[in-house]
């Protein structure tokens, strides 16, 4: 199993739990924690016994309460806070294309690239104890690891711009009605919920999984006519595999699918 010092990485029966640990700064996304992440990233695409990853943070009052203002404050250029912007946004970018489901268990404040964290990933469960926000704004800068561009996408234009321009801070209950999050449970019970909802997941079949984020992730960025065509052409694909024969057959035995990713 491989280590980092500001990550660990739990196994289950078919997930991994990638934990977040900096409990010390609320787990701020340093640079040296960014290319920790990368790595772990390579880790789990090439594990094929990961079916399913949950992220989540250390400790009780931060998921992630965004990058290290302390590294960013000694940017010293316009092109290198572009290059680093760039970098973070790499690696959101990587979670929202892992081939695998992602789902992240937001236990605390979920902060700038915190909350850019967590939007990269496919399902958001949130204790009734998470906040978020894109306090950026009251720092003189912008989000920078996509979070004008994630946000927009999933709440709309308007919401989007009045949470960036104004920094607030919503609970998980606001977040849930406007749609960033999926499920709120009590704090106390959300990596349980976590775990449950990933072991269900790496139950299915791993290829329908892959198409589905694939073609729902790209058919939001064109047209419909397009991505109809991306959504049929996904349909095909999967009536090649052997786990659609299998999950037909088992449907038609009454019977239970033993899916093996093929």
């Amino acid at each position: 199993m491989a280590e980092w010092k500001h990550l660990r990485l739990e196994r289950g029966e078919g997930w991994a739990l990638l934990t977040v640990s900096r409990p010390k700064v609320l787990n701020a996304l340093s640079r040296e924690t960014l290319e920790e992440l990368d790595d772990a990233l390579t880790h789990v695409e090439r594990d094929g016994g990961i079916k399913a990853l949950i992220i989540t943070g250390e400790g009780e009052k931060a998921f992630v309460a965004g990058a290290d203002i302390s590294e960013l404050s000694r940017i010293g250029s316009a092109d290198e806070a572009r290059r680093q912007a760039e970098f973070g946004q790499r690696i959101m970018t990587r979670i929202e294309r892992l081939p695998k489901p992602v789902i992240m268990a937001v236990n605390g404040y979920a902060l700038g690239g915190g909350f850019e964290l967590a939007l990269s990933g496919d399902i958001i469960l949130a204790s009734d104890k998470a906040r978020f926000g894109l306090p950026e704004v009251n720092l003189g800068v912008i989000p920078g690891y996509g979070g004008t561009q994630r946000l927009a996408r999933l709440v709309g234009r308007n919401t989007a711009k009045y949470l960036c321009m104004t920094g607030q801070m919503i609970s998980a209950d606001e977040a849930l009605r406007i749609g960033v999050v999926q499920k709120v449970v009590p704090a106390g019970s959300l990596l349980d919920e976590a775990k449950s909802l990933a072991a269900e997941l790496a139950k299915k079949a791993p290829v329908s999984l892959r198409l589905i984020k694939r073609t729902i992730d790209r058919g939001l960025e064109t047209d419909l006519e397009t991505g109809l065509d991306l959504e049929a052409g996904a349909f095909g694909v999967v009536f090649d595999t052997r786990d659609r024969a299998e999950g037909m057959e088992a449907f038609l035995q009454k019977r239970t699918p033993e899916f093996k990713g093929e």
